[in-house]
């Protein structure tokens, strides 16, 4: 999510999840290419599993830029086809590439070629009026051409002319059957769902009929959703379902950032939405807002924030 799931984030995201596939903000070729490539490739060894995102549409560009993903470490590498952002369908990238299912083909096909590790995409279920679902199988049935097996696939079509990128996540009704008769006419293919998911309730539901969930916007409004995430869908027992302790656990990565002169909201920003819900969050979400900018704040700015939960 761009401008949202940035370094800061996902190492925060890990103190509540361990299992969970992290993806990147989305990365434009020309960024890795020609601008700090070290600034955007840059992560923590703590945030594996992790998938790098990438925007683009030059094939040879995408071949290169998914070798740099795979030489940096990442686990996967994701085209992003969905993005109706007017900032990027200028430079033909994301969901307006819908209308060019033969170039995702072609540019997913050099990713593969250029890496050993997994290449994928996601996607809305359309764009503008060509938004059938036969038009649907036609896209995935040609980028399927490319190798690529795992579409993520936002349930939504997307507005390219006069809607915002918030409104595209909102205006455009879900569609979510259409997500499901995909894995029905495509079996092979592991067919993951995005779009309006906010409930564990509402995950084992979707997951009878597709072989995954990518939670997005709720994340990051509602990051405690994320708690239970290992041991529902991994497996995994043992894990720490206290919000309050796992933001402790952030604590050493908070310190450092500081002790390097850089202030705490970079970081507090992503943490505002933990305790939505409870007694005392917004004053919480207040004390953080108020303070974490000022000079000499740090973990224990957090610490005096969490004294507010419960007034």
């Amino acid at each position: 999510m761009m401008d949202w799931s940035d370094r800061h984030c996902r190492i925060f995201w890990r103190q509540l999840t361990q299992q969970a596939l992290l993806y990147t903000e989305m990365v434009t070729t020309g960024a890795l290419i020609h601008g700090q490539r070290e600034r955007f490739l840059q992560y923590s060894g703590v945030e594996h599993p992790i998938a790098l995102q990438l925007g683009g549409s030059n094939p040879d560009e995408l071949a290169q830029c998914a070798k740099f993903a795979e030489d940096w470490g990442y686990d996967e590498v994701n085209l992003n086809v969905g993005c109706p952002s007017d900032r990027v369908q200028n430079n033909m990238i994301g969901a307006c590439l819908m209308a060019h299912p033969e170039l995702v083909r072609d540019c997913l096909k050099a990713m593969r070629d250029a890496t050993s590790i997994d290449v994928t995409v996601k996607h809305r279920i359309g764009i503008d009026d060509a938004d059938s679902y036969g038009q649907l199988c036609d896209f995935v049935g040609t980028v399927a051409g490319s190798g690529v097996t795992t579409f993520i696939v936002h349930a939504r079509k997307a507005i390219l002319q006069g809607l915002s990128p918030k409104e595209n996540r909102e205006i455009p009704p879900l569609r979510y059957e259409d997500v499901f008769r995909l894995k029905r006419d495509f079996p092979s293919l592991e067919i993951i769902i995005n779009g309006g998911i906010s409930s564990h309730e509402q995950i084992t539901g979707l997951l009878k009929s597709v072989d995954g969930v990518m939670l997005g916007r709720e994340a990051y409004h509602n990051p405690g959703i994320l708690l239970e995430v290992d041991q529902r869908y991994y497996g995994v027992t043992g894990c720490d379902s206290d919000k309050v302790s796992a933001l402790r656990g952030l604590y050493p990565y908070i310190d450092e950032h500081v002790a390097k002169g850089a202030p705490l909201n970079h970081i507090s920003r992503h943490l505002l939405g933990l305790f939505n819900g409870q007694a005392g969050a917004r004053q919480f979400r207040r004390y953080l807002s108020e303070n974490a900018h000022k000079a000499g704040s740090g973990s224990h700015t957090i610490e005096e924030a969490l004294a507010k939960l419960g007034q």
